[in-house]
C-alpha cells in the first residue's frame, strides 16, 4: 500500500494552479517547511508571502488580497487557523464572503508529537459553523490535489483540511470532485459507514470485515463536510439500518453531528459517531494515537456490530 502526505496533495495543486492562474497568490505564517508551501516560493517567489508567526494579520492580508481580485491560499495549521484566528475567518473573510482559501495543515490527532497545543480536533467544527464557508476535508494525496484545484474555481470562502502524517493512497475517492457531492464507494443495504478524510481507509477496510461476516455495507465518503451532500445521507438513512460516521476530528461539531442533523429532522435512524471523544490529545506517533483514541477500523467494525 503506497503512503503520502495530503499536505503534499496541497502544494502540488497550488503549483499546477499557478501555471493558469496569474492572480493566484500563497501566504504562509513562517511555517512553510512544514505546510510544503516552501515548494511554491521555489517557483513563484513573487507570489509568494511570509507574513510571519502572525496568522490573524495574514488572513486580515489574504482578505484585503482578495478584495483586489487575487486568489489568495493562507496556509497554517489547523489549530491556528481556527482557534487564533477565529475573528479574522469569521469577520474579515465569512462575513464579506471574500474569495480567500484557507489551507490548514497538520490536523487531526495524527499531528502527533507535538500534543493537544497542535492537534486540531475541533477546526472542523470551527470553520462550518461561519456562514458563507464551504468545508473541505480530502481523504489522501489525490483527491487533496483535487480538492485545492476546486476550492480555487469555487468563488467565495473555502478552509480546506490537511493533515501532517503520510496516508494511504485510496484509489476509490480518486473519482471527480465536486464540492458538496459525496462519493458512493460501496453499495450495501445493512449497514452504512459514512467517513471523511483519512478515516476512507478505516471505513474501506471496516466495510471488508463486515461484508466478509455476511453483511451488506455501503460506504459514503463525504469529502465535502459544508455543503454536506444531504440527497445522500437521508438515502442512506432510508435504505439501511444505521449510520457510522468516521472522522479524524471530535465527535462534537463535526461530520457526525453534520449527518445526525440531517438525519434526524428528515429520516431518524441510529447513529453512532467514531471519532474523538471530548477529550484532548497527547503526545506520540500518529499510529499510537490512532490506536489509543479508537480510530481504526475494528472500532468501526465495533461500532456497526452494535447496530446490526
Amino acid at each position: 500500500m503506497e503512503f503520502k502526505q495530503t499536505r503534499q496533495g496541497y502544494v502540488d495543486g497550488l503549483k499546477e494552479l499557478a501555471k493558469d492562474h496569474d492572480n493566484l497568490v500563497v501566504l504562509d505564517a513562517d511555517v512553510a517547511k512544514a505546510t510544503k508551501t516552501y515548494e511554491f516560493e521555489d517557483e513563484y517567489p513573487d507570489r509568494f508571502f511570509n507574513c510571519g508567526v502572525q496568522e490573524q494579520n495574514m488572513l486580515s492580508v489574504a482578505a484585503g488580497l482578495a478584495l483586489e481580485g487575487y486568489i489568495p491560499f493562507a496556509s497554517t495549521f489547523g489549530v491556528f487557523a481556527t482557534c487564533r484566528a477565529g475573528d479574522q475567518m469569521r469577520n474579515s473573510i465569512a462575513y464579506p464572503k471574500l474569495n480567500v482559501k484557507i489551507g490548514a495543515t497538520h490536523c487531526g490527532i495524527s499531528t502527533g508529537g507535538d500534543g493537544a497545543s497542535h492537534q486540531a480536533n475541533e477546526d472542523i467544527a470551527i470553520a462550518r459553523v461561519f456562514p458563507n464557508m464551504t468545508v473541505l476535508v480530502p481523504g489522501d494525496y489525490e483527491e487533496a490535489k483535487q480538492a485545492t484545484i476546486a476550492a480555487a474555481k469555487h468563488n467565495g470562502p473555502v478552509y480546506l483540511r490537511f493533515g501532517r502524517d503520510a496516508y494511504p493512497v485510496v484509489e476509490e475517492v480518486h473519482t471527480d470532485f465536486t464540492i458538496g457531492k459525496a462519493k458512493l464507494l460501496r453499495e450495501g443495504t445493512d449497514i452504512t459507514i459514512i467517513t471523511t478524510g483519512i478515516m476512507v481507509s478505516e471505513g474501506l477496510q471496516a466495510a471488508d470485515t463486515l461484508s466478509q461476516a455476511g453483511y451488506s455495507v455501503r460506504v459514503l465518503h463525504l469529502p465535502t463536510i459544508k455543503p454536506l451532500d444531504v440527497e445522500a445521507v437521508i438515502a442512506a438513512a432510508k435504505e439501511t439500518k444505521g449510520i457510522i460516521t468516521a472522522e479524524e476530528h471530535s465527535i462534537i461539531g463535526g461530520l457526525g453531528e453534520a449527518v445526525a442533523g440531517v438525519v434526524g429532522e428528515h429520516h431518524p435512524c441510529p447513529i453512532i459517531r467514531v471519532g474523538v471523544q471530548d477529550v484532548f490529545g497527547e503526545s506520540g506517533q500518529a499510529d499510537e494515537l490512532l490506536d489509543l483514541y479508537g480510530l481504526r477500523a475494528k472500532n468501526i467494525v465495533e461500532a456497526a456490530r452494535r447496530i446490526l
